[in-house]
């Protein structure tokens, strides 16, 4: 059986959803090229701009559980045209901020704003699917994802020699334009109403729903793993290993072309794979992968490593999602994604930090033999998990 039929049978909806994820992440260009706006342009310190991003990750865990909850009361289709819109005049108002006061709380906006769509497009793609479909739905939406920053940056870098208020403008109007084909479109969401088993029914209160909280729980240490390839790792390959910084870049262009190519493809294979199967096996590449870190020698040992992790993040992502999706009740689909999002934004805040301070005060060996080490916690903490396929 060819396994890319099967997305022929997948609703028009979720290629709507396809086509404006790619519209809006073609458009991300903006918060890449953060960090230099906010130094070269602004006369930032290292340490304000640290705060800056800070900010961003605060307003993105702040936004994550209240939007997914509004999504579950107006729709989710609602929410997600309200960050489009919303995070695009933010943006575009971006460069008028110019005091350190005025620009932490603009990016805290820009991330309440932006960040809101995800929780409601991950909730309206359970509403579409099947649970056999999810994994395969879920990596392409990844994949509209993976396109579109292999797009956003490039142009960006080009934007950013004419003006960085050109680059904030042009990034407000690609979400514009997003915004713009979801609410043009043809809209019609049957939601998948499974059973979910009387023994995880709640009252309302989230803290009372144990497998949720256990799963989140052991979400967040394989996550931080992952984050480190936006923080030590950089630092380690020019330190550590003397590669030019352009290593990072072709690294880069590995993951991101193996995400392209393989990732809904693997996930159709594995679309009927247990989920604690199928989760504890993504964490265990990931954490391989980046504890591999401590034996490369040069950019092809390095290359094989971000392969490994790179299979597992293919692998992981699709898979907590659907997870998520099957446990979630579906009348609160969107308050559980917003859950599972923020979990994101704290490893986001948390991972990076952590392992700067542990390559910065201990060897570098330490570093991946840690994050090797939470990689194996979520994995054997996800092997434990049920659900209705168990």
């Amino acid at each position: 059986m060819n396994p890319w039929k099967s997305l022929r049978e997948l609703p028009k909806e979720l290629w709507i959803i396809f086509t404006t994820t790619l519209v809006n992440r073609a458009g991300t260009m903006a918060l890449p090229f953060l960090v230099l706006y906010l130094t070269r342009n602004l006369n930032f310190s290292s340490d304000e701009a640290a705060w800056v991003f800070i900010g961003y990750g605060i307003g993105a865990l702040v936004s994550a559980p209240f939007a997914g909850r509004l999504s579950d009361f107006i729709g989710h289709r609602k929410v997600m045209l309200l960050s489009l819109f919303l995070s695009s005049v933010v943006m575009m108002a971006y460069p008028v901020a110019e005091s350190f006061a005025v620009v932490f709380g603009t990016t805290v906006l820009w991330a309440m704003t932006s960040e809101a769509f995800r929780p409601s497009s991950l909730a309206v793609i359970t509403d579409l699917t099947e649970p056999d479909q999810r994994k395969s739905a879920y990596a392409l939406q990844r994949l509209a994802i993976n396109i579109g920053m292999s797009i956003g940056p490039a142009v960006g870098g080009f934007l950013v020699l004419v003006s960085y208020t050109t680059l904030f403008v042009v990034n407000g109007m690609f979400a514009l334009v997003a915004g713009f084909v979801l609410l043009f479109s043809p809209w019609k969401v049957v939601v998948s109403h499974e059973t979910i088993p009387d023994s995880h029914h709640h009252d309302g209160n989230i803290f009372k729903d144990k497998r949720l909280l256990y799963f989140l729980m052991s979400v967040v240490p394989v996550i931080m793993v992952f984050f480190q390839h936006e923080s030590s790792m950089p630092l380690y390959l020019v330190n550590d290993l003397h590669l030019h910084e352009s290593a990072y870049g072709i690294l880069f262009t590995i993951n991101t072309a193996l995400i392209i190519i393989a990732e809904v493809w693997l996930n159709l294979k594995m679309s009927h794979w247990k989920h604690n199967h199928t989760l504890a096996l993504g964490a265990i590449l990931v954490g391989i992968g980046f504890g591999a870190m401590i034996i490369a020698i040069d950019i092809w040992t390095v290359a094989l490593t971000v392969v490994i992790w790179t299979f597992g993040e293919m692998i992981l992502f699709p898979g907590q999602a659907a997870y998520m999706g099957e446990i979630a009740p579906p009348n609160r689909r969107g308050e559980y994604m917003g859950y599972y999002q923020m979990t994101f934004s704290l490893a986001f805040i948390l991972g990076p930090w952590i392992g700067i301070q542990i390559y910065e005060h201990w060897e570098s060996d330490v570093l991946w033999i840690s994050m090797l080490g939470l990689g194996l916690l979520s994995a054997a903490l996800m092997s434990r998990i049920h659900s209705n396929q168990n």
